[in-house]
């Protein structure tokens, strides 16, 4: 198979404990669709440049547009598709709404890959210096793996990270005439994978930084600039997927992954149970 695949998302009442929550929850959740995405790896790209037909980012919506975008996003190994997946009309869908289904699990999971890698190196090193509770309960410390810092979190604080971001995956698949008036067209209908749609008009109050592009980075970007860029964003999605996996598995198995056997601590807890160390059923 090929080597790559195919936001631990916070505001700073919840900071870097966000990282742990995507690190070891959110993450976790790609593993039991990584096996489709994977195989579609070198195929399921996010946007192609404009040709002919389009005068902006072209969706990558048929199988024809995969394989094209596999010779840019991996040009030795190009479309590589053992499963089948780009064949599969998941649901009794179109191959275009499976591809789009596909595509949004990679852009997504790439970037909660990213932004947990980073997480992970972070708070490996890095604790806020204030209070973390009300009641003056510190962040957990640095001497504690990240899997640990996660546990040794009030039950309070897992709770709100997960609806925390609960509520960001339920925003982003709102879509305009089917019950809501804010959102977008649906990914596997023909929306634009990857993309979230503005808080602006969909939250009863108001939101300083939208979280797609809070910046404004990308405004003024040609349409050129904006294809490489997301190719960029892919290849480095997967290469992070890679990443944050193995940074788990050297964790949970020690001596799986040398070259991180002298750099990240063990953990003897478990892994697929975010709530272990509060209670069990």
């Amino acid at each position: 198979l090929k080597s790559s695949f195919p936001l631990n998302l916070s505001s700073f009442s919840i900071e870097i404990s966000l990282s742990r929550s995507l690190i070891r929850y959110f993450d976790l959740f790609t593993m039991k669709i990584s096996a489709c995405v994977l195989a579609l790896a070198s195929g399921a790209a996010a946007f192609s440049p404009a040709k002919n037909s389009r005068q902006s980012v072209q969706l990558s919506e048929t199988k024809a547009d995969l394989e094209k975008m596999a010779a840019d996003l991996n040009p030795i190994v190009k479309f590589y598709d053992p499963l089948g997946c780009a064949d599969a009309a998941y649901w009794g869908k179109s191959d275009e709404a499976t591809i789009g289904w596909l595509r949004q699990a990679e852009i997504k999971h790439g970037r909660v890959a990213m932004a947990a890698f980073v997480g992970h190196v972070v708070q490996s090193n890095f604790h806020w210096p204030w209070p973390m509770t009300m009641d003056g309960t510190p962040f957990p410390s640095t001497d504690l793996s990240p899997p640990e810092q996660w546990d040794a979190l009030p039950f309070a604080s897992k709770v709100q990270i997960i609806l925390f971001v609960g509520f960001l995956e339920w925003y982003s698949e709102l879509t305009p005439g089917e019950g809501s008036d804010v959102g977008q067209i649906h990914y596997t209908k023909g929306g634009q994978p990857g993309k979230y749609p503005p808080f602006k008009g969909g939250i009863p109050h108001s939101v300083p930084f939208n979280l797609f592009d809070p910046f404004q980075f990308h405004t003024g970007m040609s349409e050129e600039a904006k294809a490489r860029g997301l190719l960029k964003e892919i290849n480095n999605g997967r290469l992070a997927m890679l990443g944050i996996f193995g940074f788990v598995s050297a964790e949970t198995i020690p001596g799986s992954v040398p070259a991180l056997a002298n750099i990240v601590k063990p953990y003897s807890g478990e892994v697929m149970a975010p709530f272990s160390a509060d209670f069990s059923l």
